[in-house]
């Protein structure tokens, strides 16, 4: 098990934030253990042709076989919204004891696998050259593997922070947490994440806070792997399947012969607050379309709206929730 424990001053600073690059490396577990998540084979198919100028073979080589990684390409993020560009400064900057201290902790009790030994073994000076390149390789990666797909991932995951919002204002940190996933437990003031991968340990986050980052490619929580690292949890977003399924097939019944198809499907699909845009890339369809449908739904008073920084968040009131039947 690993547990943070959180004071009064951490639980005032718990917060969420999204990762492009956590995106970026947790996907590498799939990339490389296409049977981890059969909903993101589509994802894998599409960008393997892609990959063919990227030398994936050391990008993979970061993946240990209990499928952590190291915390040195995880690193917090420096803001709620942080760039993939101001996220990798701060692994660039990454010292070459740090760079060593990760690759082992992350492949323990298992041996280096090359061309990751050779770097590690060697001076400071070969340490910072790997850590370049991998870098580099990152970069590219992103490019191809990611950036395509984040302003779709980016919906996802701010839709799942509004929700997980709404939990925590319900239920608190308890409802929070256990309905995140149930390996996580809230217990007295500790955070437990039990059947974790590899050795256990306790940390006091000691007013460093807790971060926690939606993650599309985690399968499970992921803490760092290293005590050290100040408290930090991925977890699996909601929503994930979305990215790359179909659009939602016609409600059948009298829902669909009451309001028409596309304004029944987004009823149906409101059970979670989402924004406009949101709707139209599920649905395939402008944002304008939308737009319209929403508005027949909310003057009828089948739908809520509530505004979130820039966008307009829709999701089913009461009337609408006895109307499909919940």
């Amino acid at each position: 098990m690993i547990s943070f424990a959180l004071g009064g001053e951490d639980l005032a600073d718990t917060r969420f934030a999204l990762s492009p690059l956590h995106e970026a490396v947790c996907s590498l577990r799939v990339l490389r253990e296409p049977g981890l998540s059969a909903v993101h084979l589509p994802w894998r198919r599409a960008v393997l042709d892609r990959l063919s100028g990227v030398d994936t073979g050391l990008l993979l080589s970061l993946v240990a076989q209990r499928r952590t990684l190291p915390d040195f390409l995880t690193p917090r993020p420096v803001a709620f919204s942080a760039s993939f560009a101001e996220e990798m400064a701060v692994v660039r900057e990454t010292t070459p004891a740090l760079v060593r201290r990760d690759l082992r902790d992350t492949h323990a009790p298992d041996p280096l696998p090359e061309p990751l030994r050779a770097a590690s073994e060697g001076d400071d000076t070969a340490v910072l050259a790997l850590r370049d390149a991998i870098c580099e390789l990152l970069q590219g990666y992103w490019e191809v593997a990611i950036e395509p797909w984040w302003r779709q991932m980016r919906l996802v995951l701010e839709a799942d922070m509004t929700y997980r919002a709404r939990q925590l204002a319900t239920g608190g940190l308890r409802l929070l947490f256990a309905d995140m996933h149930p390996d996580l437990v809230w217990r007295e003031g500790v955070l437990e994440m039990h059947r974790m991968i590899g050795p256990g340990f306790h940390t006091e986050a000691a007013g460093r806070g807790l971060l926690l980052v939606p993650s599309v490619f985690a399968h499970k929580p992921a803490p760092p792997v290293t005590a050290a690292v100040a408290p930090m949890l991925a977890y699996p977003s909601r929503g994930v399947a979305t990215l790359w399924s179909e659009p939602p097939p016609a409600s059948p019944g009298a829902l669909t012969d009451l309001l028409g198809a596309t304004r029944a499907q987004l009823l149906r699909m409101l059970e979670e607050p989402l924004a406009t845009v949101e709707l139209a890339r599920r649905f395939r369809i402008t944002p304008s379309a939308v737009s319209q449908h929403l508005r027949v739904l909310h003057a009828t008073g089948l739908v809520t709206r509530a505004r979130d920084g820039r966008q307009v968040l829709y999701r089913r009131s009461r009337l609408g929730d006895g109307l499909v039947g919940r």
